[in-house]
Parts: C-alpha cells; structure tokens; sequence
C-alpha cells in the first residue's frame, strides 16, 4: 500500500526486453539497505518488486523485473532511458498518511489533452477518461497519475482537469508531461468499491 506523496525520482538507466519478460534499472538518491530486497516499490504508479540494489557514484541503483502483462497495460510501454519515473517505498506501521489510498495497481492509462503551464503558480492538465472509469470520478475527489495522489478539479463529458501545484512538478515526472503523452491512472479504491456492480 501508498499514500501516492512522492518524495523521490529516479532516472530509467535502462528498460530492457528478454524473452521472459522486461528488465528495468533506475539511478535514485532513494535509500535502500539489502532488507529492501524483495519489498514493494511504487514505480510511476506501477508496484514492482525490488529485486537487487547496487551503488552508483553517490547514489542506488535500483533492479525490477517486470512481466510481459505489467508493460502491456501501463505507460511502460513508452518508456526509454533517460525517463523519469515517480518511487515511493510501501508504507510501514505508523507511517504518516498524507495522501489517499494507492495499491500499485494501474487500471488504465490515459492521454494528456492539453497542458496550460502560463501560470507559475499552478499547472492545469487536461486529460481523457475512457467512459467505463468515468463513473468513478468524483469532483474533489482523489485519483493517481503516475502514482501521484492528486484531486480532481473538474469533470467534463470525455475528460477530467487537475491543477498541479508547483511542489508536486518540481518533486515529480509531471514537469516533464506534454501532450499526447500517457500515463499511468489508479482510480480511488474507495470509489470503486463503492460504485462495483
């Protein structure tokens, strides 16, 4: 489990295709001891097992494993070396909750419609929602990008709107988003266990 606060980013070293599945390593000031092996990591949304930790200069470098399935239905698919990516470590007992409610688990991804970056203060992005999640969506309401916990703003017919406050582009991959860009979305889990049918 998440809060979906991102606190650290990591650098895609390399995102690399073999036959049993996709092999990816990420550079991060993120601290990890030989315990972490083997824990759950938020990866831009995307819960991936820590499979190995090895320095790099001042910093970690990280090693996931992840399966055919997992890069199929996420933005993974896109993803290169030299992308950022959003880590956040699962929480422990007694840890602050600060965000909302984040399993790790993508249920779809979703294309930037626009971004309007003219205010310093404040980035408003625009983005699709496929009719089956808009049921989902609640105004003030929370929803994960990338595995960020951000509110909604705004609900329109094919779309939704959020504003990202500057802390979160300069602490996130969001600064980097540009249109027709996607990303990852986990709806709220309280939402959708509300509304299953």
């Amino acid at each position: 489990m998440f809060t979906g606060i991102i606190k650290n980013i990591g650098i895609v070293k390399q995102f690399k295709k073999k036959t049993n599945g996709y092999y990816l390593t990420v550079i991060s000031k993120l601290q990890f001891t030989k315990k972490d092996i083997g824990t759950s990591i938020s990866c831009s949304g995307v819960c991936l097992t820590l499979t190995k930790i090895k320095k790099y200069k001042s910093k970690n470098e990280l090693f996931f494993y992840l399966s055919k399935h997992t890069v199929l239905t996420s933005a993974f698919k896109y993803l290169s070396s030299g992308d950022i990516i959003n880590l956040e470590k699962s929480m422990k007992y007694g840890d602050e909750f600060a965000g909302h409610f984040v399993q790790g688990h993508v249920d779809t991804t979703i294309k930037v419609l626009s971004v309007d970056s003219s205010n310093k203060k404040s980035w408003i992005i625009f983005f699709n929602i496929p009719k089956k999640f808009k049921k989902f969506l609640i105004e003030k309401g929370s929803i994960a990008i990338n595995g960020i916990s951000l509110t909604i703003a705004k609900i329109l017919n094919n779309k939704f709107k959020v504003v990202i406050i500057p802390h979160t582009l300069q602490n996130t991959n969001l600064l980097k988003l540009q249109k027709n860009n996607y990303v990852n979305v986990e709806i709220d889990l309280i939402a959708k266990t509300l509304l299953k049918k």
